[in-house]
């Protein structure tokens, strides 16, 4: 057997993906369980299994292959959907982590809001759905405007607004196309109370028990009915942090939430921050990396060294604002043209430009009808403050040549 490892469970790739799990890696050895065999992970990895982290016989299988090979020092994920199936493994171990039982919270938006309700943490009024129907009455006894949405999807899939009854149909029609996949936590459509104002994300650290606010980003969001984000941004000692931090701790408390990363979403109304939704786990869009840039706080290595049961290192390194944001397609269609007239070497605040696209494919509508991604790109720049960094998108977003036909 060889020395320790860190299990990371996983089902997706991507940006957010190949930048955890390289922070990690510098941090502690990995050994990846994926349905897929590795490729641009292998650089990060020390060993690797081939199994359905959703089937969690598969998924037992998968450890103890490893377990015969390594000692398992942690276990990790960063999926969503795998909140709980990696619940169930760091229990089978006697590793840290979260129960199955509050896992199955964080995934089920229905049983959160029940649990807040409950402790009597601020978060929105809410009511399941299964038929138009019952959405209907749902919607008249909260009130309208409403927002729609799975009860346990993620990456803001199938959420919409309707602002009136003529509307509530084509939005219940809309979540509830993605209902059928959303994992097996939950099932049906949550009609719920709109909260109007600023949404931010608080990045949470809880060790044991005990959750430390670290960082807040400042989220960009799209055109209504719909809340695809645009981008984020993170300023080391942003003054909302202190507002928005104690709802997010009383969150997790109540959701008895012990261990790991949290990326708890708020809304600023003017009633005071409501809560949108919690996040048991390293949040998407490269927010992570936002921290780090503003703050130099790592949390994918603080959610390696959680899982291995340390105290993960919170200090500051430096202060700073930090922007990510997605330029888009002007409209759907194929794209024909994606170029940067820019010399990087003369922008030493462009931190990154990663394009997710390339000429010849399609944006934007899906076989459904529904809208379909037009993010061509993500840029990530830095800054003294939020002003400095929201020009610099700008001027960044005003050198790219996205053309569609």
């Amino acid at each position: 057997m060889t020395d320790g490892v860190l299990i990371v469970i996983t089902t997706d790739a991507g940006a957010d993906g190949e930048y955890c799990l390289g922070q990690i890696a510098q941090s502690y050895p990995v050994a990846l369980i994926a349905p897929h065999a590795p490729t641009w992970e292998l650089a990060h990895l020390s060993d690797h299994e081939i199994a359905d982290p959703l089937d969690l016989k598969d998924l037992r299988a998968a450890v103890a292959r490893l377990a015969a090979r390594h000692r398992i020092d942690g276990v990790l994920t960063r999926d969503e959907f795998l909140l709980v199936p990696a619940a169930h493994v760091a229990a089978d171990l006697g590793l840290p982590g979260n129960s199955s039982a509050t896992a199955v919270a964080c995934r089920n938006k229905a049983v959160a809001r029940a649990v807040w309700s409950a402790a009597g943490v601020p978060s929105a009024a809410s009511e399941r759905a299964s038929s138009l129907a019952s959405a209907q009455d749902a919607a008249e006894n909260i009130g309208f405007p409403v927002v729609l949405k799975p009860v346990a999807h993620r990456d803001g899939l199938g959420v919409v607004k309707a602002d009136n009854a003529d509307e509530l149909p084509a939005a219940y029609a809309y979540a509830a196309r993605y209902a059928d996949g959303q994992g097996r936590e939950g099932r049906g459509v949550l009609v719920e109370e709109y909260l109007s104002g600023p949404e931010v994300a608080v990045q949470c650290v809880t060790t044991r028990g005990v959750t430390t606010a670290v960082a807040l980003a400042r989220k960009a969001v799209g055109p209504q009915p719909r809340f695809s984000a645009l981008g984020f941004s993170v300023t080391a000692d942003d003054p909302l942090l202190a507002e928005a931090g104690p709802l997010a701790q009383a969150a997790l408390d109540a959701l008895g939430i012990a261990n790991g990363i949290s990326h708890v979403q708020i809304a600023m109304t003017k009633r005071g921050p409501r809560l949108i939704d919690v996040n048991a786990r390293l949040g998407d869009d490269l927010v992570p990396h936002l921290v780090f840039e503003a703050t130099g706080i790592d949390l994918p290595a603080a959610a390696a060294a959680i899982a291995r049961g340390q105290e993960p290192d919170l200090s500051p390194n430096w202060s700073r604002t930090t922007a990510l944001s997605f330029p888009t397609a002007p409209r759907p269609g194929r794209l024909t043209r994606a170029q940067f007239h820019g010399d990087l070497t003369e922008l030493p605040w462009l931190e990154r430009l990663v394009w997710l696209r390339q000429t010849g494919d399609d944006l934007g509508t899906q076989a459904d009808d529904s809208p379909g991604d037009l993010r061509v790109c993500y840029l990530v720049v830095t800054g003294h403050d939020l002003g400095q960094c929201r020009q610099r998108i700008t001027d960044a977003t005003a050198l790219l040549d996205i053309q569609i036909k």
